[in-house]
This record gives structure tokens, sequence and C-alpha cells, in this order.
């Protein structure tokens, strides 16, 4: 079935409804203004017929008994000037002393409405059938000096002299009521196509399931949304986002800043004119938050904030990202051994085959003590993969990294504390690295264990330690104390990813200079299977 246009739609809606209301109001119209035009021209007969009973020579007439040329002309002018149909003076009998028609005259008065005013002396407005057909009549006695009922005046307007008026009045009342119709329907089709330019275009069974669309598309997404107005007022949040972000039902219509309490997400959404990517901390959960403004006509009408809990995808490319590292640490390891063996091959042939041997005895037995440590005290391959990569990266870098010979870790880690680890261990180890870039004789040292409930790790560098009035915002996201943008999200990362396996560390100074920063991370984990 073809659905209406809303323009039909109103057309029919707003035409029907005004007709209704039309004949509502012409059917009380027509009740009430036929009574009332009967009601004001009866009290018009009773006004002339009152007026016509206290003249003298109406009164002579009655008392006398007498019609006369003259009463009768007098009361014809009388009857003409009230626009009367007709006007009858009769005595206490009710015999006609004057009638439009002389042939009636002294014939008994017809309609049987006299007795209240002969018999009793009253005035009243009367409809009844006269000689002349169905009036409205008023009737008034005439009173003698003595104040006795000497006689009745009745003047009569015709019933359809009274329904002619009527209808003339009616006809007026249905031209205006036409053209009120005429603006009704006119201002429905305005207001129709007014409403389709701010719906662009769309009937509203096409925005019914457009919304119905949107809905389901929110729902199903497993992105979070939060989308707010141009005051910074929510408008949308969908399931997603609730259950990511542990958001009440109730969000809607609230602010963002309250909604979002002490977020950089609720400052983001509330300004105007930044967007696109962005990496945020919420509730110990690391976000990746892509923002886009609303546009209304070129005017600012709000922003939406899309956004997903990265940890997982976050980590899985931090442990490629380590991974490929490590493969270049292999190359550039590859291609420092190659530098050495052509040095050992120069020593040979140039006959220092003693410096060649004490060289590669010294080279071997680094390589021997980390590997002895690596595969044979440390049972998690996660662990050892970081530790084989970083020490490439510190042998590019020319950095001394030392593995405690003393570590050893016998717990092996369940896979979904992979990626965690790989943070944790990676971006310490890396800002180690950092703080010791300057130093003349840099030196890293690592030390594992877990013989009690917990792996601890310690990581000490030679460098120039930590500002006690930075130490407090060394964590927090973006906060970096290197030159360069892009920087400040490796320890604000640790700590995030270390919530996530309920661990800590601390933070000390090395003596005589460098940073201690220890790692405890329980091997008891909620939720996680080895």
């Amino acid at each position: 079935m073809k659905k209406r246009s809303l323009e039909k739609k109103f057309i029919v809606y707003v035409g029907g409804l005004i007709t209704l209301i039309m004949v509502l109001v012409t059917a009380v119209y027509v009740y009430l203004e036929q009574d009332q035009a009967r009601q004001l021209i009866g009290e018009q007969a009773l006004t002339t017929a009152q007026a016509v009973a206290e003249i003298p020579d109406v009164k002579n007439a009655l008392e006398t008994g007498a019609s006369t040329d003259e009463l009768q002309e007098l009361i014809a002018a009388i009857q003409k000037r009230a626009d009367a149909e007709y006007i009858v003076v009769g005595d206490e009998n009710g015999i006609r002393l004057t009638h439009p028609d002389h042939e009636k005259i002294g014939m008994p008065m017809v309609g049987g409405d006299n007795e209240q005013a002969l018999v009793y002396g009253n005035s009243y407005i009367s409809l009844a059938d006269g000689s002349l057909g169905t009036a409205v009549r008023g009737k008034t006695p005439v009173f003698n000096e003595e104040g006795d009922v000497i006689g009745v005046v009745s003047v009569g307007f015709m019933i359809d002299y009274i329904e002619s008026i009527f209808k003339q009045g009616v006809v007026v009342f249905l031209i205006w009521l036409l053209l009120i119709f005429l603006v009704g329907i006119a201002g429905s089709t305005a207001l129709a196509r007014s409403i389709r330019n701010d719906t662009f275009g769309l009937e509203p069974y096409q925005i019914a399931r457009l919304y119905k669309e949107r809905q389901a598309v929110f729902q199903s997404i497993k992105e979070g949304l939060i989308a707010t107005d141009q005051k910074g007022i929510v408008t949308l949040v969908n399931q997603s986002a609730k259950d990511l972000l542990q958001i009440e039902d109730d969000a809607v219509g609230k602010p963002v800043e309250a909604v979002l309490t002490q977020s950089e997400m609720a400052a983001v959404l509330k300004e105007q004119h930044r967007k696109g990517p962005h990496e945020a901390i919420f509730r110990d959960k690391r976000l990746i938050v892509h923002y886009k403004t609303i546009d209304e006509n070129g005017e600012y009408g709000g922003k939406v904030a899309s956004f997903q809990d990265r940890s997982e995808l976050y980590e899985l490319i931090n442990a490629l990202s380590e991974m490929q590292q490590y493969s270049q640490d292999l190359r550039a390891q590859a291609h420092e051994f190659t530098n050495k063996l052509y040095a050992i091959s120069g020593w040979l042939q140039l006959g220092y085959s003693d410096k060649a041997l004490e060289f590669i005895h010294e080279e071997t037995g680094v390589n021997t003590r980390h590997e002895k440590v690596i595969f044979e005290q440390i049972a998690d391959p996660t662990i050892q993969a970081v530790l084989l990569g970083k020490l490439s990266k510190a042998s590019e870098k020319k950095v001394t990294l030392a593995i405690n010979p003393d570590s050893a870790v016998s717990f092996m880690w369940p896979a979904q504390a992979t990626a965690s680890l790989v943070t944790i261990i990676g971006n310490v180890i890396d800002n180690a690295f950092d703080a010791v870039m300057e130093t003349k004789t840099p030196e890293v040292d690592v030390f594992l264990t877990d013989i009690g409930a917990e792996l601890v790790i310690e990581i000490a560098d030679n460098g120039t330690g930590i500002d006690p009035d930075v130490a407090e915002r060394l964590f927090e996201q973006g906060f970096t104390t290197k030159e360069g943008g892009h920087r400040g999200f490796g320890l604000s990362l640790v700590q995030a990813a270390l919530k996530e396996l309920g661990g800590f560390l601390e933070v000390e100074a090395n003596k005589p200079t460098g940073t201690i920063i220890s790692l405890y991370i329980p091997k008891a984990q909620e939720g996680l299977t080895t």
C-alpha cells in the first residue's frame, strides 16, 4: 500500500479537523442563533404592543367599543414603522377592533393565547398560528384608569420573516467559515512544506525507519558512542559506552562533565574545534577515541565521540612492535657481529692470533652469561623474548644491559597476560635506556625473581635521576621530560597495564646516580588461566 506524503496527510487531517470543527460550530450557531432571533423579535413585538397599549386613542376605542378609521390608520402607521406583520387591537372579549385585513375587523382573535393577557393581565411572548399564519407574538393587556383590563394588543412577526433574517446571518457565517477553512488548508500546506525542508525532504515513515535503523546500529556496534549538543549536554549514549565506561542509564540530558567526571574526554567533548583520534585513559581503561564535530548549516552543533577499549589491541600492536624491534635489533646485531668477524679475520691475517682469541673469549663469555640466565633461569617465553630484544637494542645503543645472574623466574604466565608483560617490561627498560644516553658509561641492570607470591622486577640505571618536582607527574598521560612531541605515554601505559594485572611499582633513587624502578606483579591472576 502506497503511503501518503506528509503534505497530503496535513491537508487531509487538518482539512478534516477544520471541517469537523466547522460542523460543530455551525450546529451550535444555528441552535443558539435561531432561538435568539425568535427571542429578540418577540421582545421587539412585546415592546411595540406595550407602547400601543398606552396610546389614549386605543384606550378610548376599547372603552367605547367602536373601531374607527382614525384608529385603523394610526395602528397601520405604527405597524409600518415597526416592520411588523400585523398589529391587532382586541376588546376584553377578544373581538378585533383593528386588523391589516379590514374584513376581519369585528371578528374574534384566533390562536387561543389571549387568556394570560385578558384574564391575568400579563404581558408575554408566544408562538401561535394566527389568521395570517404562524407568528411570534408580543401580547399585552390594555388597562383603563381604574386598572381594569379592557382589551389586548397583539403584535406579530411571521415565522417565515424571522427565518429569512436568520438564514441571511447563517449565509454570512458560512462564508466566514469557508474563508477560515481555506486559510487552514493553506496554512497546513505551508507547515508541511516547512517541516519537509527541516527533515531534508524525508517523510515521517522514512524518519521513523531511520531512527529504528540508527538505534539498531548504535546498539549493535562494539564501539562506545557518546554525542553532545553545542552546549555540552549528552544527547546519545549506546549500550557499549554504558558498559565500557560504567555510565548510568539516565546519562542522556546531563552535562558531559557530570557523566564523565574528571576526564579528558569530557573536556574534549565540550570543545568546539578539537577533533580527530586521541588516546585517553578513563577509570584505568586505555581508550582510543575519535572525535567528530556535528555541522548544522555551517554552525557548530555538537560533537560525537566513538571509542573502544583498545588495551588488548594496543598491547598486541605493542607486542608486534616489540617483535619488529627485536627483528631490527637482530639485524643490527648480525651487522655488528659481521663487523666483529671482519676484525677477527684481520687480526688473524696480520698474525695477531692471541688478540683475536682474546676478543672471541670475551664476546663468548658475555653472550654465554646472558643466555644462561635467560634460557636456563627464566622459564616464561614472553619475558625471554623481551629481554633478548632489549639486549640487542642495548648493543645497538652502546648501552651495557646487565641481567643479574641471580635472576630466576619459574612461573609460566598465562597467554592473556602476554601483552601486559611486554608493555610493562619493555617500556620501563626503554625509559632506562633513554635516561642513561647522556652518561659516559651508560649502564642498565635488570633483576627478576618470583620466589614469593609476586613477580618482582628491578630495573636500575645510572642516569641523571628524576627531579623531585616532577616525580608525581611521571604517570600522567602525555607528560614527559623529553624533547619532542607525541611522547609521554610510556609510563602511563605501564601504570594501566600494572593495574590490569593487579600490580604496582615503586620509584627510588639509585646510588650514586640514577633511578631504580621496582615492579610487583602478583602471580595469582583473577580470571586468567595458565
